[in-house]
């Protein structure tokens, strides 16, 4: 694993938090059977693992279809990562579940399938990991076959943490309770805090060519 294979991995898996996200997984899932909750991870953790390879196989064409360069994006996303990461800082993600609206979380008790909305979208792979895969994905000059490659090694490989994270989400709550979950999502958002300064940096060298 290369070096920014490697910091690609840990950028999503901070910004996906999984330890995060287990007190609402255990809120939305606490009437369920467990053969339910085992189907409910089962499509989170795919669902987590497509839109990674979705972003990045389709994202750049996206955005370039409405005019916005990958530096634009990377500082927009920057941007967004690091308001994520003050967020995590202060916890709130852990105990307060921001990535989801009051209205998200309301229709999600509704709502007979949670494992895609709002889950794995917005929950897990939000606006910040989106554009953290289309930014890695544009900075790479291999071919498409290549690229793919490394998202579907890259996006099962998140999956597979996602899995594994919600499936033992009691037994981490109850060896973490709140405060082990929230220092959790502290050093993540600290992790996440740094890789956004780099973002926001390398997108402004490239808008503006006279920074150094």
């Amino acid at each position: 694993m290369t070096l920014d294979t490697l910091k690609f991995f840990i950028s999503l898996l901070a910004l996906v938090n999984p330890l995060g996200a287990i007190p609402l997984f255990i809120s939305l899932t606490g009437q369920q059977t467990s053969t339910e909750k085992r189907h409910t991870i089962k499509v989170t953790a795919i669902s987590v693992a497509l839109v990674v390879v979705c972003s990045g196989l389709f994202g750049e064409h996206i955005i370039r279809f409405f005019g916005i360069s990958v530096a634009s994006l990377e500082v927009g996303g920057g941007i967004i990562m690091l308001l994520m990461a003050v967020n995590m800082l202060n916890a709130k993600s852990a105990n307060n579940s921001d990535r989801a609206t009051d209205e998200e979380r309301y229709e999600a008790r509704a709502r007979p399938n949670i494992a895609v909305v709002p889950l794995a979208i917005p929950l897990l792979t939000g606006p910040g990991t989106i554009s953290t895969v289309i930014i890695y994905a544009g900075r790479g000059a291999q071919h498409w076959t290549q690229i793919l490659l490394w998202l579907v090694v890259i996006g099962i490989a998140l999956g597979t943490v996602v899995w594994l994270a919600l499936r033992l989400a009691e037994r981490i709550e109850h060896w973490l309770g709140y405060t082990g979950i929230n220092i959790g999502t502290r050093l993540m958002g600290l992790i996440l805090s740094a890789l956004a300064v780099e973002f926001i940096i390398d997108g402004l060298r490239i808008l503006l060519p006279g920074l150094k």
